[in-house]
C-alpha cells in the first residue's frame, strides 16, 4: 500500500518535471564574441577568408576554443593575407 501511494505521488511529479519547457536562452554574449562577420561568407574569396579569420580570432580571444584548436586554424592557412 505504501509503495502504491508513493507511485501515485511520484508519477505525476516526475512527468511534470520532465515535460517542462523553458523559453529560448539569451545569446547576446555569444553574439558579442562571434560577431556577425560570417553572415554571407562562403570562403570563396579573400574577403570571405578575412571574415572567417576575424571570427576565429574572436573565438580564440573569448576562450571558446583552446589554444591548441586556435593553433590548428593558423596551420591550415596556406599564405598570410
Amino acid at each position: 500500500m505504501l509503495l502504491m501511494k508513493a507511485c501515485l505521488i511520484m508519477t505525476p511529479a516526475a512527468t511534470l518535471a520532465g515535460c517542462g519547457t523553458s523559453g529560448p536562452a539569451d545569446v547576446s554574449g555569444l553574439r558579442r564574441v562571434a560577431g556577425t562577420d560570417l553572415i554571407g561568407a562562403r570562403g570563396a574569396t579573400d574577403a570571405d577568408q578575412r571574415k572567417i579569420d576575424r571570427t576565429v580570432v574572436r573565438f580564440c580571444a573569448g576562450g571558446v576554443w583552446t589554444r591548441k584548436e586556435c593553433g590548428l586554424h593558423g596551420e591550415s592557412i596556406a599564405a598570410p593575407r
